[in-house]
């Protein structure tokens, strides 16, 4: 496992991350954003859905939907929050297993998915650091990560 912690010192720096990580996703790409309560996975999943829509709209948190669906140039994304759900059956009833596949995955609550996460997810662990600062932990095992986001560097 590779690890990489980032500090935000403002939610424009959270957006900054979640605009240069957007246009080098595709098809089959998975992030789990965990964090708790107010710790900013919604505000990135919101600036990274954004800077890939050609006419940004507005992004709702799927808190009450489970899941939102946004056609983006490569394809579907889906933003899924997991948070009510009590049994990882429930993943695979909402289609989120196929999904991963074949859409790019924003995952709030990755806990709830137990074995069905995906091995060569990119995990973002958000901590709340101050009023508008977040620490952002980012850890994955799939290669394909770690040239992607060196490219975040350059």
């Amino acid at each position: 496992m590779t690890t990489r912690a980032l500090s935000l010192p403002s939610s424009d720096a959270t957006c900054a991350l979640a605009a240069s990580l957007a246009p080098r996703l595709r098809p089959g790409d998975v992030l789990l954003l965990d964090g708790g309560i107010g710790a900013g996975k919604t505000h990135f999943a919101r600036c990274l859905i954004q800077s890939l829509q050609e006419d940004p709209e507005d992004v709702p948190s799927p808190t009450f939907t489970l899941v939102q669906v946004y056609d983006v140039p490569t394809g579907e994304l889906w933003h899924t929050d997991l948070y009510r759900l009590s049994d990882p059956d429930q993943v695979v009833e909402l289609g989120l297993a196929e999904a991963f596949e074949d859409a790019i995955c924003l995952v709030e609550w990755p806990d709830r998915l137990e074995d069905l996460t995906p091995k060569a997810a990119l995990s973002l662990s958000f901590e709340v650091t101050g009023d508008d600062s977040r620490r952002v932990t980012l850890s994955w095992q799939d290669p394909r990560w770690d040239a992607l986001l060196e490219a975040l560097d350059a």
